[in-house]
């Protein structure tokens, strides 16, 4: 191999890493915008070697892809996040969500018809574990 083609491809992999992290900056910066500072600060103090590549593929493809996309706003990406969550049984992650939901404007009425709604369809044990949750936060 050339020292030209050598020098092609760690210039090509030197854009691609700041490309990347360029991503994972806008990620975690919406992650921010949605969760709040004191959110993101204790979730990322947190971080071990272990858990480092959690993190980065949550701001990677939760943050910095999903949450960025046109299509819906943040808020009703907050609603829909708390009906999958309420359907998952996940009330740690549903907490942190329904104070995003808050941030991204959403009203107690509108999180407490979506935990309805998901009685519904996720079953009364999955949106009971939801309320409790969301009364932790409300």
């Amino acid at each position: 191999m050339s020292n030209k083609a050598i020098t092609n491809k760690t210039v090509s992999k030197e854009a691609s890493l700041k490309e990347k992290k360029t991503e994972l900056s806008a990620g975690e910066n919406i992650r921010r915008k949605v969760m709040g500072d004191t959110f993101v600060d204790a979730a990322l103090s947190k971080t071990t070697d272990f858990t480092k590549p959690m993190q980065e593929y949550i701001n990677d493809h939760g943050w910095g892809s999903t949450w960025q996309r046109g299509g819906l706003d943040l808020k009703t990406r907050s609603l829909v996040t708390i009906a999958m969550l309420a359907a998952l049984k996940a009330p740690q992650e549903l907490k942190g969500h329904i104070r995003g939901a808050l941030n991204n404007g959403a009203t107690v009425e509108e999180i407490r018809e979506v935990l309805l709604h998901s009685a519904v369809y996720c079953g009364a044990p999955a949106a009971q574990e939801a309320f409790r949750a969301a009364q932790e936060v409300l």
